[in-house]
C-alpha cells in the first residue's frame, strides 16, 4: 500500500498560493512578450494590453486545469503493478485536459473580447483550434504530470529520510537499554558476592549490606529507563553504592571528591561512574592487603567538555589488560559509542606512583 504523503509544513502551505501564481503569471509575461514582438516584427500591430491579456487568460487557465491534473497524477503514479492501464488513462486524462482547455479558453476569450467573431466558417475554426493548440494542451498536461512525479519522489525520499532518522533513534536506545541491562545483573552479582563472603566473618554486617543492596537496586530501578542523568545523580548513587563498598572494607577503603560544583547539572550516561569505581576496587583495591585509596575527579578541561576520571592506587594495569578486556569498561566504551559517535572517548592510563587512571570524556551538557 502506497504510504500518503508528508503533510506540507505551514510556512511551505502560507507561501505556496502565491508562489503557485506567481509562477504561471511568469510564463504568461514570456509568452505575452513573445506574441508582442513577433506581431510587431511581422506588422501586425497588437498592441501589449491585447497581447498581455490573451497570455494571461491561456496561462491562468492552464493553472485552473492543472490542479486536478495535479491530483490525477499523484492519485494514479505510472510506476508499480498496471503500470500499462495507468498510462492509457494518462492519455486519457491529457486528451480530456486538451479539450476542457479550449472549452474554457473559448468562454474567457467571449469575457475578455466581447462581439469579436471570427470570419472563418465554424468547422474551419474549430479544426484551426484543434490543430494549434490540442498537441501543445497535451504536452502542458504531460509537464504537469512530470511536475507531480518529481514531488511524490522528493516527498518519500523525505519520508525515507525521516523514518530511517527515528528507526536508527530506536536501534540506538535498544541498543543503550540492552548494555544497562547487561549492566545491572553483573553488577549485582558482584555486590551478592561480596555479600555471601563478609557472611563468614560478620552476620550482622552482611544483613545490613543487604539491605543497602535492596535501596540500591530500588533507586537503580527508580533510573533504568533513563540514558542521562546529571552528574548530581549519578554521584548519588554511586554514595550509595560505596556505602556497600566500605561496609565491606572498612579502614581499607577511603574515598576522595574532586568535583566542580558548577558542573553537578551537567548530563552524563546513567551508572557511567558505577563499574568504574567497581573495576577499581576489584583489581586495584581488593587485591592488597594496604589500605587502598579511590579519587572521584569531574572537571572541565576546555570549553564545552567534561571529563570524569577514577583513579585508584592499587597494583595498576596489567599488560595484558584494555579499555575493552572487561565486561564493565566495554560496556562503558559501547554506551559512549552509542551515545556520543566520536565526540566521547574513554581510556586507561597508568598513575606515575602507581594505580590505574580510567578517563571519560564527554561533551558539556546541561
Amino acid at each position: 500500500m502506497e504510504a500518503p504523503p508528508a503533510p506540507p509544513s505551514p510556512r511551505r502551505s502560507r507561501w505556496f498560493p502565491w508562489l503557485y501564481w506567481l509562477s504561471w503569471t511568469l510564463v504568461g509575461l514570456a509568452f505575452a512578450g513573445q506574441h508582442y514582438l513577433k506581431a510587431a516584427s511581422f506588422g501586425e500591430g497588437v498592441s501589449w494590453a491585447v497581447a498581455l491579456q490573451g497570455a494571461l487568460a491561456d496561462w491562468y487557465v492552464f493553472a485552473a486545469l492543472a490542479f486536478p491534473a495535479f491530483r490525477l497524477a499523484r492519485r494514479f503514479p505510472l510506476g508499480g503493478a498496471h503500470w500499462q492501464l495507468r498510462l492509457a488513462l494518462h492519455g486519457l486524462g491529457g486528451v480530456v485536459f486538451s479539450l476542457v482547455w479550449i472549452l474554457v479558453r473559448a468562454g474567457v476569450g467571449e469575457l475578455l473580447f466581447p462581439g469579436h467573431r471570427s470570419e472563418k466558417p465554424l468547422h474551419e475554426l474549430i479544426r484551426y483550434v484543434l490543430v494549434a493548440t490540442f498537441f501543445f494542451n497535451m504536452l502542458v498536461y504531460w509537464v504537469v504530470v512530470t511536475v507531480a512525479h518529481t514531488v511524490a519522489y522528493a516527498d518519500s525520499l523525505r519520508e525515507r529520510e525521516r523514518r530511517l532518522v527515528e528507526l536508527e533513534g530506536r536501534l540506538s536506545s535498544a541498543r543503550l537499554m540492552a548494555l544497562q541491562m547487561q549492566l545491572n545483573p553483573h553488577f549485582l552479582f558482584n555486590a551478592l558476592n561480596g555479600i555471601g563472603t563478609l557472611m563468614f566473618r560478620d552476620v550482622d554486617a552482611a544483613d545490613a549490606m543487604l539491605m543497602r543492596l535492596a535501596e540500591l537496586l530500588r533507586h537503580a530501578l527508580d533510573r533504568s529507563g533513563r540514558q542521562l542523568v546529571t552528574l548530581r545523580e549519578e554521584l548519588s548513587f554511586l554514595d550509595r553504592y560505596l556505602t556497600l563498598e566500605q561496609m565491606r572494607f572498612g579502614e581499607r577503603l577511603t574515598v576522595e571528591r574532586e568535583i566542580d560544583e558548577g558542573l553537578l547539572d551537567a548530563q552524563v550516561p546513567n551508572l557511567i561512574l558505577q563499574p568504574l569505581v567497581e573495576n577499581a576496587i576489584k583489581h586495584g583495591i581488593e587485591p592488597r592487603v594496604a589500605p587502598g585509596r579511590i579519587v572521584l575527579r569531574a572537571a572541565s578541561p576546555a570549553p564545552g567538555r567534561l571529563r570524569l576520571e577514577v583513579e585508584d592506587n592499587g597494583r595498576g594495569l596489567p599488560p595484558d589488560r584494555g579499555p575493552g578486556s572487561g565486561v564493565g569498561t566495554s560496556n562503558t566504551v559501547a554506551r559512549l559509542a552509542q551515545l556520543y559517535r566520536s565526540d566521547g572517548g574513554f581510556r586507561l592510563e597508568p598513575v606515575p606512583t602507581g594505580g590505574v587512571r580510567a578517563v571519560v570524556d564527554l561533551p558539556l551538557r546541561r
